[in-house]
């Protein structure tokens, strides 16, 4: 490029361009009558581009969730609203999941075959509103999973997304479990006490 093309590709003056060549910042080429010309390899290189750097292709998704099919409405403002905070940040997520499932559930097939993705270092950055929309517990762990294959998850820390009806559901379903598994205990617990065999 000659100097005025080489002043336009990089935002700058002529003036300053002559200016940096005779202060050895930026160095010009010489024609054969004098003429001021630079290659664009040496121009990216002054404005950091690097084109031998691989491209990272690997995706960046968009993740909202919610517990049943009553709340579609509310997975719909979810997407809404990380489309709108990605839009504005000029970000182009490749993939918005919609995802309808407890997220005390370790077998969503949606929220599975994205964390095998991430295994596969597949993923780049995940988005969602807030941390539980990813899981409910155990974020701090998942969160770790994907440092370790280079995965970013970004929470938006949108409170509003996190409706305070599916705690109250979670909790209860927790507290289902563990008083099933008292009530099994106990069960064993007299079928042992009741047993002849096991008496001394």
């Amino acid at each position: 490029m000659y100097l005025k093309e080489a002043a336009a590709y990089l935002g700058k003056a002529p003036f300053t361009l002559q200016s940096w060549d005779r202060a050895g910042k930026l160095k010009a080429h010489r024609t054969a009558n004098n003429r001021r010309f630079y290659y664009q390899s040496e121009l990216d290189q002054y404005l950091g581009l690097d084109h031998n750097e691989p491209i990272d292709k690997r995706k960046i998704v968009a993740y909202a969730r919610v517990s049943s099919n009553g709340q579609k409405d509310d997975l719909k403002d979810q997407v809404v609203f990380l489309r709108q905070f990605l839009n504005a940040r000029g970000i182009i997520a490749d993939e918005y999941i919609s995802d309808i499932g407890s997220g005390l559930n370790y077998k969503r097939p949606k929220w599975l075959k994205l964390i095998k993705e991430i295994d596969a270092n597949q993923i780049k950055e995940i988005y969602v509103t807030y941390e539980d929309r990813f899981i409910r517990f155990g974020f701090d762990f998942f969160q770790k999973f994907c440092s370790w294959h280079d995965c970013k998850i970004i929470v938006l820390n949108n409170e509003d997304t996190s409706p305070d009806k599916e705690l109250v559901q979670d909790l209860i379903s927790v507290i289902h479990v563990f008083s099933s598994r008292l009530y099994g205990l106990r069960r064993y617990k007299n079928k042992m006490k009741n047993d002849p065999n096991l008496r001394e």
